[in-house]
Formats: C-alpha cells, sequence, structure tokens
C-alpha cells in the first residue's frame, strides 16, 4: 500500500534498490545530493546533477523533462554517506516559467524495481519558489526511511545548495543550468493529460473534459479520527488522499484556485455550478458543490471531504516548517558553538542571533502561507454551509425550518464540526455515511476538555443523553417513513428529561425500556431480529422472513451503560455493535468507559467499534495519517429554538400520512 506523505512525515523503506519517479506538468532539472549524518554535503563530488549524473549507487536525468526516473542503490553509496536529498529547480534563461506556483504541483514517487509505488509526495503550495528540495533518503539506526520535504527556494538552486553547505554554490548551479541549456533540445513535453481509467489524477484545475459513460463509485472517504485511547485501523483513503499542504496557490496569471490538487474533478453528467466571474484584481470566488459528483448532495459532499484534507495538509505543513526551522536552528547553533572559540565573546552570541533570526523567517514564512490557506478555505466554507440540505445542516440552518421528510436516504449524516488551535472559527462539517457502518458512543464521563472539567456529572450525563436524542431524531428525519426505528434502553428511568421530544412526539418504537426485565425483552427482540436476518441473507430467502419482522433500519439508544446490564445483557450488547450494522441495526450508546471498568477488558472490543462523540468541546479524535488531535465540537440547538419538535413532529405527520 503506498503512504501518501505530507510535508515532515516519513515512512520505512521496505528495501535499499528503488526508483524516484517525478512527475510535473513542465520540464524539471532533477539531481540529487549526499549528505553526512548532519545532512552536510562534503563537496561536488557528493552532487549528481545533468552535467554529472552519475555518483555511486546513484544516477540522475541528464536534461530537463517532465517525467524523471532517478535511480537509487542505498547499499552502493559513498561511505560516509547518511543521506539522500532530490532536488527540483525549473531551466532558467529559456522562456519558461520561472517559479514552481505557476505550473502544476510535481509528484514524487518511491518506487520498487517492480514499479510499485512505496511512497508518494505531491509539492502542494509552492509560489515564488524555483528551486525546492523535494524529499530525501535518510539512514535512522541501520535502517533507511524516506522524509517528504518540500522545502522551496526563491533565490533558486544556489540558495539551496548553498542551504547544505556546498562551497561556490552560485557558480555550480550556474554550471548546472548550462548543461541544462545544451541538453535542451532533447528536453521532454509534458505528456498529454489522461483519463482516470488510464492513470492516477494528480492534479486539476477544473473539471476533466472526459465523461465517464456509467456513474463513478462515490469516493470513499476516509474513517479519519479515531479515539487514541482505542487501537482503531489506519486512516486510509481510496479517494482524494494526497499529501502537503491544502489549497492550491495562485495559478499563473489567473485568480486563486480554491480546488485541492487532488480533489476529484471529473465532470459529472450535469456540470457542476460555475464560479462567478471575478472583478479585474481579484481572485475568484470559491462555490457550493463544485466537487465530483451526480447530483448536488454528492458533491457537496465531496467538497465537505475535500475541505477536511485540505485544512489536515495546511496545518501539517504549517507545523512541520515550524519544526523544521528549530531544528535548523538547533544544527546551525551546534555548528557554531562546536568551536570552543566561539562559545565565549560576541561570536557566540552573534551565531546564535543569526541562528534564531532565520528561525523566526522561516516561521513567519510557514504562517504566512497557512493564514493564506485558511482564508481560502473560510471563504469556501462561508459558501458551502449556507447551500447544505438538511443532513449535512447544523441545526441552526434555516433549512431545517421547511424540512419535509424525504423519500430518499441521504449518502450521510453530519454529526458534529472539527476544527483545529491554528484557527478555531474555521469548522468542517464531520459527516458519516448512511446505513450507518458503525455505532456512536456518546462519552458521559469527564474527560480532558476544559468544557467537561467545569460542568458537574449530573449536567454532563444530561447534556450527553441530549446529544444522543438530538442525534435519534436526526435520524428519523431524514430517512424516509417507517424505515427507520428507534429502541430506547432507559434501565433506571434518569433520562425521561431528555427523551420527552421523542415520546411526545410518538416517533419511538416502543416506551423507554426500565428495568431489567426492559432491558432483556428489547435486547432479546434485536438479536432475534439480527439473527433472522443474517439466516435468511446467508440462505437466500429474504422471502421467508416472519410477516412482524420489521427489516427497516433500527437503532438502539442505550442510557447510563452498565446500570441494569448483567452479563448476558453485556454479551448481547456486544453481539448488537458486531453483528448488527451489516443487517441494520446500530448502536447509539451513552456511557461513562470508567464506570464500566468493572467489567475489564471485556468491554474493550465494544468501545473500539463505536466512534466516540462528547456532548461537549472536546479534542479527542485523532488523526493518524498527519498526526492531528482534531477538536469535536457537537451540534447544538440554537437557545430558545423549536427546531426539535418541529422536526419530530415533521416526522410524526409523514408516518401518519404513509400509514406507518
Amino acid at each position: 500500500m503506498t503512504a501518501e506523505l505530507a510535508r515532515g512525515q516519513n515512512h520505512t523503506l521496505p528495501q535499499t534498490r528503488l526508483e524516484i519517479r517525478v512527475s510535473a506538468g513542465t520540464p524539471v532539472v532533477a539531481g540529487a545530493t549526499l549528505g553526512d549524518e548532519r545532512g552536510t554535503v562534503r563537496g561536488v563530488e557528493w552532487i549528481a546533477h545533468p552535467g554529472s549524473p552519475q555518483l555511486p549507487g546513484l544516477e540522475v536525468s541528464q536534461q530537463a523533462a517532465a517525467d524523471h526516473r532517478l535511480a537509487v542503490d542505498l547499499e552502493a553509496l559513498p561511505p560516509g554517506a547518511h543521506r539522500v536529498t532530490v532536488l527540483l529547480a525549473l531551466p532558467v534563461g529559456v522562456g519558461g516559467p520561472t517559479r514552481f506556483g505557476a505550473v502544476p504541483a510535481p509528484f514524487v514517487a518511491v518506487t520498487g524495481l517492480d514499479g510499485d509505488e512505496i511512497a508518494s509526495f505531491t509539492l502542494t503550495g509552492l509560489d515564488a519558489e524555483s528551486a525546492v528540495s523535494a524529499l530525501e533518503l535518510y539512514r535512522r539506526q541501520d535502517a533507511w526511511k524516506v522524509r517528504a520535504v518540500g522545502q522551496g527556494y526563491a533565490g533558486g538552486l544556489a540558495e539551496m545548495l548553498a542551504d547544505q553547505g556546498v562551497t561556490d554554490a552560485a557558480q555550480l548551479a550556474g554550471s548546472i543550468q548550462e548543461a541544462v541549456t545544451r541538453g535542451l533540445a532533447r528536453s521532454v513535453a509534458p505528456p498529454p493529460p489522461r483519463t482516470p481509467e488510464g492513470d492516477r489524477v494528480r492534479h486539476t484545475t477544473g473539471p476533466a473534459d472526459h465523461r465517464p459513460s456509467a456513474p463513478p463509485a462515490a469516493p470513499e472517504p476516509p474513517e479519519p479520527l479515531t479515539d487514541p485511547t482505542t487501537t482503531a485501523p489506519p486512516h486510509t483513503a481510496p479517494g482524494p488522499a494526497a499529501a502537503g499542504p491544502s489549497v492550491a496557490g495562485p495559478a499563473a496569471g489567473g485568480p486563486i484556485n480554491y480546488a485541492h490538487p487532488r480533489r476529484q474533478h471529473a465532470a459529472p453528467p450535469s456540470p457542476p455550478p460555475a464560479a462567478p466571474p471575478a472583478q479585474p484584481g481579484q481572485a475568484a470566488q470559491p462555490v457550493a458543490g463544485d466537487a465530483t459528483g451526480w447530483s448536488m448532495d454528492e458533491r457537496l459532499y465531496n467538497q465537505i471531504w475535500g475541505m477536511f484534507e485540505d485544512l489536515a495538509r495546511a496545518v501539517a505543513a504549517y507545523r512541520s516548517a515550524v519544526d523544521f526551522a528549530e531544528s535548523r536552528m538547533d544544527q546551525e547553533l551546534d555548528r557554531a558553538l562546536s568551536d570552543p572559540r566561539n562559545r565565549i565573546g560576541g561570536a557566540g552570541d552573534r551565531a546564535r542571533e543569526a541562528a534564531r533570526a532565520k528561525r523566526d523567517e522561516l516561521a513567519s514564512r510557514a504562517r504566512e502561507a497557512l493564514d493564506r490557506d485558511l482564508a481560502q478555505l473560510a471563504a469556501e466554507a462561508a459558501v458551502v454551509e449556507p447551500a447544505l440540505p438538511a443532513a449535512y445542516a447544523g441545526w441552526g440552518n434555516p433549512v431545517w425550518h421547511a424540512h419535509r421528510v424525504p423519500m430518499e436516504i441521504p449518502m450521510a449524516l453530519r454529526i458534529g464540526d472539527l476544527h483545529l488551535p491554528e484557527r478555531t472559527d474555521l469548522r468542517i462539517p464531520l459527516l458519516v455515511r448512511l446505513p450507518l457502518e458503525r455505532g456512536i458512543w456518546v462519552d458521559s464521563g469527564r474527560t480532558a476538555s476544559e468544557a467537561a472539567a467545569s460542568m458537574d456529572t449530573d449536567r454532563l450525563r444530561r447534556a450527553a443523553m441530549e446529544t444522543a436524542v438530538a442525534h435519534a431524531a436526526r435520524l428519523l428525519a431524514v430517512y424516509p417513513p417507517g424505515e427507520f426505528a428507534v429502541h430506547v434502553i432507559d434501565p433506571a428511568g434518569s433520562a425521561a428529561g431528555p427523551l420527552a421530544p421523542l415520546v411526545e412526539a410518538g416517533v419511538l418504537a416502543g416506551p423507554p425500556a426500565a428495568g431489567p426485565g426492559g432491558v432483556a425483552s428489547v435486547l432479546a427482540h434485536l438479536t432475534r431480529r439480527v439473527d433472522l436476518v443474517q439466516m435468511a441473507v446467508r440462505a437466500g430467502a429474504a422471502d421467508s422472513l416472519p410477516s412482524d419482522l420489521d427489516t427497516g433500519e433500527q437503532l438502539l439508544v442505550v442510557n447510563d451503560f452498565p446500570h441494569g446490564f448483567d452479563d448476558r445483557a453485556v454479551t448481547q450488547l456486544r453481539y448488537l455493535a458486531d453483528e448488527g450494522p451489516a443487517v441494520g441495526v446500530h448502536l447509539l450508546m451513552v456511557a461513562d468507559r470508567e464506570e464500566a471498568s468493572a467489567y475489564g477488558p471485556v468491554l474493550d472490543p465494544l468501545w473500539r467499534s463505536l466512534l466516540r462523540i462528547t456532548p461537549v468541546a472536546d479534542s479527542h479524535l485523532a488523526d493518524p495519517w498527519v498526526g492531528h488531535a482534531w477538536t469535536y465540537e457537537p451540534l447544538t440547538i440554537p437557545p430558545g429554538s423549536r427546531v426539535l419538535e418541529q422536526v419530530l413532529a415533521a416526522v410524526a405527520e409523514a408516518r401518519r400520512a404513509a400509514g406507518r
């Protein structure tokens, strides 16, 4: 499986004989340098470039080209070489582009000799830079790894080589460009665009001309967020899952492109809405629904996931750039102060000041790039939010006041918002696909968040149950009449207040079950349903199901678990969590995990199978792809609003009209 890296991320290399493939939309110069343990290039004999394309264990192209293949044999490198840095630069003095911001984002992949990709990196977010350190292969404790770097240099090859400690960097850069100019007649033109069937779509600035003969499958978004206390599987995404910072920079001579280079933009049968024309000197405005899709709901769904990934990568790029600046400062200080004569007097102070000034400059440039990306995403969010359908919208969206129960199930349901500390007002809707693929656990216990710490235990438990009721109401409202049923287990009857809207509207499958007998009855009913449907599906005899069996989707809301549950009931609940989603039975649990610790590790599989959310803001959702801890914000009903009661009344009316 290919590891698609963001800036600063690394990945272990499973072999030492490799090929590095570069794909760009314009001819570029590709080279590589060797570095010692400190990353220092010892001399020109450790640099492979078009004028000197071969080194022991390393070979690069002899000309500028839109596509390159660099051969690397890590075991054959010269003694003392611990790092291989891949460099890209634009040819100068040939009338071509002079900055990477004016060309498509280059794509770099590390492959085995069989062509299978090991890791890849898309170098987005470049602007005035004409040279860039793309990635590096480095030795760490007798193992080789690859790291995505993406460090650009506006000063071109000379500045980049000087940054690696090369003496006479300007003279060497000039000789490299002369060699490129001499071989320019042999340069390879960029290949024509390929359709998605022919190759991976690496970047695009708008809908492609290719129109598939059949609707493409909607890109399945990653199950991106996990509770860091569980052992959830790694984040993988067959859809738009690229690396690098989020929003593409300004195009050459044109407005800002709000589309991430790896967002899918294959044109659907009906094209997405066109952006309003930009005024002279102004950037083009973002458009709601500009992603790929065969309906507006699908386009909005894909656009939201694109925004999520853009924000994740923009912040990852910023954080890695700041880390790089700090690491570089430390290295410069180590080099400057390694000589005891520099530790005393003005020389040491000047070295410290210079290193810190460079660190501050790099961090400032990274922050400027981040602020630009965040501003673009905020502009896109401001356009997208008002255009969302009810299933994707927050409770404060006016679309809920005119909501009518649909006749078809929507693609997804919004269960909250996500944000990062770099800009807390930029919220990305958290969508889950429908039908639900996993249950939800609303944590009623105290968490590490300030909001939870400031609430007393009773208020926190009530808020958790109110959150569960609101989610149950949203599910009822977006399913066709009679195709979704809600059961409630409230062993001690402590949730009568929060459950009142559901009970008064008459939308529950039955009264909330209380006491051990009620718990056993509901669990036996749903367990029987799972068993019968599973047997019917396996036998291919769905028409043989009992006439009294409700084959619609079922949701079981469990309050205050594990109170009222004996060992048999716990076993049945685990069974429903494991086997229920495949046949339409889902869990929505309200529980404090610490209170359930008396059961020991027997409940760990149950917690891991559920998506944990909280009734208050909490930074517990971990994204293992880029290492972020996302802050989850629950959906709240505006104070004084009767939107929940209005929605449930519409559900009840739709059921009566349908005779359900």
